[in-house]
């Protein structure tokens, strides 16, 4: 059996996406989530001083264990090569990362496929999580080279919930790195956990193997798509509770969806994207009156089908109406994982992506235990079009291609707000729409974006290089 990876890191001198790029697309972000509160610069000012300030401890109760894949298999990770571990492809797998350490896992791949693995650390509720912790993994070959990593950080909010990170070994056409059949490890590691509690951390690892081609297609990113930022879709909103980890997500498709959710709590919801669709998404926080401020209260991440971390929005809140906006994303594309951007290389393949929504813990120490009510507003637009056409099945079977079982599962949630045509209200189409031209992904005036280093502190989530 194989496992699989993803992205490769390129070495100096390789065309790769640097920590200066990285920082111009968190920077996007948080800028998004912070336009979407209309905050004063003030306020904005004071959250910063926040996350300098420090890790901050739990004040909620436990909001819910997290629900860990049914089928795992338990496998002790190593402290060196020698001794790492066979994890085998299309499995999940239950292990525990110490403080301050650092795990050891083993794959063994064939020439052809492109191998995925990713980590879900589980901090306990009721720890101590500073902005800067938090999960890495790479991908090393069997000399040692890396041929990928992520990190994922707790960000702003300091509230202690699962995050997750992926590697990988790529294979596709006009790679050059990790190439060839063989071992290679995965090292999983905590970032910084200095001033975290000294728990060992729960870790969900999931492993996936994407085969090659059956014939070679482009090797270059698209280099135009719609970049306007949508109109939020519109409608009566259905109810819809969260799963409570990846492999209990709750299945959703376009439209508006409500849920409750307490200050800690994590929620889970998976959206099937196919090859051509374009997803965006929109998690708003109902006001609850009461004064102060909590920073990065609110979290909306989105990953893609191996899990792999894709991008995050964050708000504050001040007891009024917030909102989390992502930034708008290329439609999903094969040619994706040739581009500049890592939110945009993450876009590569069809299947269930993941929306998961998480409150800050001290929300409660502001603004009380709730429960506080949640609005998705998702919107599915493009058009679902053939993939690039594999040469063999994937593992987990199907994991790249939007299912019938999944159609169905999205029928059976009910129909949300929106049109049905995937449009929604208010749609950002026709010639008013801006495009993102010869960059690979990143939308239309990001560059201006650049001096804004500040916003650094405030969503250095994620960090990587493949």
């Amino acid at each position: 059996m194989v496992a699989r990876g993803w992205g490769v890191r390129r070495r100096a001198g390789g065309d790769v996406l640097r920590p200066g790029a990285v920082t111009v697309v968190t920077a996007v972000r948080a800028v998004r989530a912070v336009t979407a509160l209309r905050l004063a610069a003030a306020t904005a000012v004071l959250g910063l001083l926040a996350v300098v300030a420090g890790p901050q401890a739990v004040a909620a109760g436990d909001p819910g264990a997290y629900g860990f894949d049914g089928g795992a298999r338990s496998v002790t990770g190593a402290a060196t090569t020698a001794d790492a571990p066979l994890l085998d492809a299309g499995r999940a797998y239950r292990s525990a990362l110490p403080h301050h350490g650092k795990l050891y896992y083993r794959l063994q791949l064939d020439a052809a496929s492109t191998a995925y693995v990713s980590a879900t650390a589980v901090p306990a509720a009721g720890s101590t999580v500073s902005a800067e912790d938090g999960v890495r993994v790479s991908v090393r070959d069997a000399h040692g080279g890396s041929c990928s990593y992520q990190a994922t950080r707790f960000g702003a909010g300091r509230s202690p919930h699962p995050v997750a990170a992926w590697g990988a070994r790529d294979a596709a056409p006009g790679r050059t790195l990790c190439q060839g059949a063989g071992t290679y490890y995965v090292l999983v590691e905590r970032i910084d956990a200095n001033g975290s509690s000294p728990d060992a951390w729960p870790l969900e690892l999931a492993t996936a193997t994407e085969p090659a081609l059956d014939r070679t297609g482009p090797t270059t990113a698209p280099r135009t798509w719609e970049s306007a930022t949508p109109e939020p879709v519109g409608g009566r909103a259905a109810d819809r509770a969260g799963g409570n980890g990846f492999a209990t997500a709750t299945a959703l498709g376009h439209g508006v969806w409500r849920a409750s959710v307490r200050p800690g709590q994590t929620l889970f919801y998976r959206v099937p994207v196919d090859w051509g669709q374009q997803l965006n998404a929109v998690a708003e926080l109902s006001g609850a009156g009461g004064s102060g401020y909590v920073e990065g209260a609110l979290t909306l991440s989105l990953y893609n089908p191996v899990r792999g971390s894709v991008e995050d929005a964050y708000a504050g809140y001040t007891g009024q109406r917030a909102a989390a906006a992502l930034a708008p994303l290329p439609p999903v594309a094969y040619a994706n994982r040739y581009g500049f951007a890592d939110p945009a290389k993450a876009m590569r393949f069809a299947g269930s992506y993941y929306l998961v929504v998480h409150l800050a813990d001290q929300t409660a120490d502001r603004f009380g235990t709730g429960p506080y009510e949640l609005t998705l507003r998702v919107r599915l637009g493009g058009t679902a079009r053939p993939g690039p056409g594999y040469a063999g099945p994937s593992e987990p079977r199907n994991r790249f291609e939007v299912t019938e079982a999944d159609r169905i599962a999205v029928t059976r949630a009910g129909p949300g707000g929106g049109s049905a045509d995937g449009s929604g209200s208010g749609s950002a189409g026709g010639s008013g729409a801006l495009r993102a031209v010869a960059v690979g992904g990143i939308g239309a005036g990001t560059a201006l974006l650049v001096a804004l280093g500040v916003w650094t502190l405030v969503a250095r989530r994620r960090a990587g290089a493949w």
